[in-house]
């Protein structure tokens, strides 16, 4: 039995997410008919994370066992055929049989872009959170670099029993955090692209929906119907509905995955 890890690219828009899921297309369900299709095995390839529907990513990682001898080039030019225009394998690599995608990830970096124009170009709308309307952007930043380090992010993340947490839980050093919400953020920022206000964050994992869930503070912050001192007190509040809104899955991307 062979260990492949693939490198995935996806526009999410049409996708009810990654993970499989009866009478709804996934990208998870998608892969895993183009790997049937070369292999003739059932198999279900394995991500590093659960991107929701309508989230993007760049360099999604996944890992499946295989008994086909077709060497991982052939691997990625079949599924290249195989696959819809919204993926594509960006890499096909022989792993370690110990070697799986989401548990073996020790850090993931994030992307939201917000586009601040007032008209959005069509051909954006689908890959950006449209929002014209007047926003601190410094306070968003500041407010954005209080949830660097390790934290309880329950009140980030989405309450979903069914689902659970979008990731495994992260080792945690702190022993004054239960294991299970805490996440270690190593950066945490907006900057100015153009037309587009970006945030980008690098941690040891993510909850369903935190991603998101923090982009919606912040644009609480922004708009001033929160200070940037509330977020510590969001954080410290370890509940939901001390937060703000969810913003939406289109500005939303998997930027890479470590290992």
């Amino acid at each position: 039995m062979r260990n492949l890890k693939l490198t995935l690219s996806y526009d999410g828009t049409d996708f009810s997410g990654w993970q499989v899921q009866p009478d709804a297309v996934t990208v998870q369900g998608t892969l895993a008919s183009a790997i049937g299709r070369i292999t003739g095995e059932n198999v279900l390839p394995q991500g590093s994370g659960r991107t929701d529907a309508g989230v993007h990513a760049l360099a999604q990682v996944a890992t499946f066992g295989t008994e086909s001898s077709v060497p991982p080039e052939n691997f990625l030019r079949a599924l290249n055929d195989i696959l819809p225009e919204s993926v594509r394998v960006l890499e096909a690599t022989e792993a370690p049989p110990e070697f799986h995608a989401r548990h073996a990830a020790r850090a993931k970096t994030y992307r939201y872009r917000i586009y601040r124009e007032s008209i959005c170009p069509p051909f954006l709308a689908r890959y950006v959170w449209h929002y014209p309307y007047p926003l601190d952007e410094e306070a968003m930043a500041r407010a954005a670099a209080l949830v660097t380090g390790e934290h309880d992010f329950t009140s980030f993340a989405a309450v979903d029993p069914d689902r659970g947490r979008d990731e495994a839980p992260a080792s945690s050093t702190s022993p004054a955090i239960p294991a299970t919400n805490a996440r270690k953020i190593f950066s945490s920022a907006w900057t100015r692209a153009g037309e587009e206000l970006v945030y980008t964050v690098r941690g040891s994992g993510f909850l369903h929906h935190m991603v998101r869930n923090l982009a919606g503070v912040f644009i609480l912050v922004g708009k001033g119907t929160l200070h940037v001192a509330d977020v510590p007190r969001i954080i410290e509040a370890r509940s939901r509905s001390a937060a703000g809104p969810t913003a939406p899955a289109s500005g939303l991307y998997l930027v890479s995955v470590e290992y």
